[in-house]
């Protein structure tokens, strides 16, 4: 028989450290490591493969799911090695999986290199934390990291809503009750207002999607919990407007007021091959002080930028400003740091102006002014 047997890809994934395998009709399964497709050096994947491959592992809800939509997604535990979250989807009328690596041990804030201001945000009593980036930047690695920190230090009742789950979290010092959209509760929104009858503390909720489930944030967020959620937006200027951007104009000024007194921070944040193998993340982090609630209610959310500058007493920093140190402390390459940078041109300007050899201060007129 020629199948290619799921547990043994799944076990080499975990033993290279692969993030994704990508399993598609017309070529052997590929592993993407250190953000790099490879090919194994397995048979090519026929219909009958791909179709024996979904069904090893696939419940008979995302089956049926897949055959109705098109596509489903669903989390699986692989033995004590690793979960796995997993997308099946038709094309050309064949079935194509892809497998993302959840991996079980929740890495600490420090060994992420998350800024202490971070996790100063996450003890806070109340408000809404946003973690942000594009898809594949570590957002579901930094939530997990921080939900573990808040479990092992304070005697908190901790609600998860995902979709699907990613991370398990054991009971420690709090109690953890993870949540799934589509198996234990219909929607985001929906689970948001039960959560609020389920005595929180805290509640993460995987993505703030669409109008309704922003809304069931911030006010959970103001009626004394603190709420996690994510965004797909790059920047922390960009999710302040983005959120804003979501309600129709006669309700901006409502939910500016909302948010100014809500948000607690955001940490926008993207992923970068090191030098040497591995990634490394780079974060911009915005702590929503007395001054940047005025500049959201005020509707100058412009200004946010040259106010994380300035913030750096506050532990807020710009993107380019990490992308500029990880590349003068020569952990990742110029080309990589530009590709990620907000204002690549800006940030050429300083690298070069320090490669020449010019001090920092003399080129402070290139920055956001």
């Amino acid at each position: 028989m020629a199948t290619v047997l799921i547990d043994k890809l799944l076990q080499a994934a975990v033993k290279q450290g692969a993030s994704d395998i990508h399993i598609v009709v017309g070529q052997p399964p590929v592993f993407r490591l250190h953000g790099r497709m490879r090919k194994l050096e397995t048979k090519v994947l026929e219909p009958d493969d791909t179709m024996a491959l979904m069904k090893s592992i696939a419940p008979d809800r995302c089956q049926r799911e897949l055959q109705e939509a098109g596509s489903s997604d669903f989390g699986f535990a692989f033995g004590e090695l690793a979960r796995f979250r997993v997308s099946i989807f038709k094309q050309r009328g064949n079935i194509s999986m892809v497998l993302r690596q959840i991996p079980n041990d929740k890495l600490t804030p420090e060994q992420l290199g998350l800024p202490d201001s971070v996790v100063e945000m996450v003890q806070r009593p109340r408000g809404l934390v946003l973690v942000t980036g594009p898809t594949g930047s570590g957002k579901s690695t930094t939530l997990a990291s921080l939900i573990n920190f808040i479990n092992e230090s304070h005697d908190h009742h901790i609600i998860t809503i995902e979709d699907p789950i990613e991370f398990y979290h054991e009971h420690k010092k709090s109690t953890i009750n993870q949540r799934e959209v589509g198996v234990d509760v219909p929607s985001f929104a929906e689970a948001i207002r039960r959560a609020l009858r389920q005595d929180p503390d805290v509640i993460l909720v995987g993505e703030l999607r669409d109008l309704e489930t922003i809304q069931a944030a911030i006010s959970a967020a103001e009626t004394g919990h603190v709420v996690f959620g994510t965004l797909h937006t790059n920047s922390a200027q960009g999710t302040v407007n983005r959120i804003i951007d979501a309600f129709p104009g006669n309700l901006q000024d409502q939910i500016r007021t909302q948010l100014s007194t809500s948000l607690i921070g955001v940490v926008a944040q993207t992923l970068l091959p090191r030098i040497g193998g591995g990634r490394i993340a780079a974060y911009e982090v915005l702590v929503v002080t007395a001054g940047i609630s005025n500049l959201i209610r005020e509707n100058k959310t412009f200004r946010i930028n040259s106010a994380i500058q300035t913030g750096a007493k506050y532990g807020m920093n710009l993107l380019d400003d990490t992308l500029f140190n990880l590349w003068r402390d020569g952990i990742v390459t110029i080309e990589d740091v530009l590709g990620k940078a907000h204002r690549p041109d800006d940030l050429a300007k300083r690298i070069v102006n320090v490669r020449r050899g010019l001090s920092e201060d003399d080129n402070s007129e290139d920055e956001d002014s």
